[in-house]
């Protein structure tokens, strides 16, 4: 029952087209479909897109550089969950179809929890956001080599704190623009 909710779901997320621009966030580039195991000193992230605002994928200097990727869009989770939220809807279907467009044009998807739970849990927590958000866009379009996804699990918060607001804010999926092949 699940899956088929998720699929609708999915399937809702094709109907539903809007993008903001927003300036992007540079981060250093990880490897594609890794699975970075976490270690003892974690390091914080300095700011997050708005979940509903969209970077084009083609034009940015920065992403065809190949040595960093921009921050196109975040995705949030609820506690404990991969299921993707209705309102990102939007950012998916906004997403898909910039990446069906453009072949050329390759996402990282990078998984992140709040600190609850062991390292190990959340890095596997993690891993099921990105991929997650990557069924979500095939479904929209795009293409297994234009995505790949990566868990970072606790190690990478955006908001320091010991609170709900703070771990709302780092239960995500970041959807990083790479250079075009």
């Amino acid at each position: 029952m699940k899956r088929i909710l998720g699929v609708a779901l999915i399937v809702a997320f094709s109907t539903l087209l809007a993008a903001c621009p927003k300036k992007p966030t540079t981060v250093p580039n990880a490897g594609a479909g890794q699975v970075v195991a976490p270690s003892t000193g974690a390091t914080t992230g300095s700011s997050s897109a708005d979940a509903s605002q969209v970077r084009p994928l083609a034009s940015d200097s920065a992403a065809s550089s190949g040595s960093e990727g921009v921050l196109a869009s975040t995705i949030r989770f609820e506690y404990d969950s991969s299921e993707i939220k209705p309102e990102y809807a939007p950012v998916i279907a906004a997403q898909g179809k910039r990446l069906a467009g453009d072949r050329r044009a390759a996402v990282r998807l990078e998984g992140h929890t709040d600190e609850r739970g062991s390292a190990e849990y959340n890095v596997a927590l993690g891993e099921r956001r990105a991929q997650a958000v990557k069924k979500a866009l095939l479904l929209q379009g795009a293409t297994e080599s234009q995505l790949s996804t990566v868990s970072y699990g606790e190690e990478r918060p955006v908001a320091d704190g010991h609170d709900e607001a703070a771990w709302a804010q780092n239960r995500r999926v970041e959807i990083i623009v790479l250079a075009s092949h």
